[in-house]
């Protein structure tokens, strides 16, 4: 899957349904980014005298499970040439719904690309 696809954070941070938000981005990366940025804003919340936070994957994760729900949703777009007489092609256009075991890969291999 290409990492330039438009992407929908879905998340519930307690089991109260008005915590129910979203966050949409241009792209798989940009998404998880946006992961991140919210856990290090979380972390900054909790501990406001410390200037220098640091965390490790583990703590990441743990945030990810600590909340009611988190899941994606990430664009894809497919052109299908049925038969090789047609004249016309069919696509199929799709957000494809992906669960928070999915956004724990994703972050760990996008941390890890950014660490090299």
């Amino acid at each position: 899957m290409q990492a330039n696809r438009h992407t929908i954070i879905l998340m519930q941070t307690s089991q109260n349904r008005a915590t129910r938000t979203f966050m949409d981005y241009e792209s798989i990366s940009q998404a998880m980014d946006g992961i991140c940025a919210l856990y290090e804003r979380k972390l900054k919340e909790l501990n406001p005298a410390i200037r220098d936070l640091s965390y490790d994957i583990a703590d990441l994760y743990n945030f990810i499970d600590g909340l009611a729900d988190m899941s994606a949703l990430v664009y894809f777009s497919l052109s299908l040439s049925l038969c090789s007489t047609c004249s016309y092609d069919h696509s199929i256009q799709a957000y494809l719904p992906y669960d928070r075991q999915w956004i724990k890969q994703r972050t760990f291999q996008h941390l890890k690309k950014l660490a090299h």
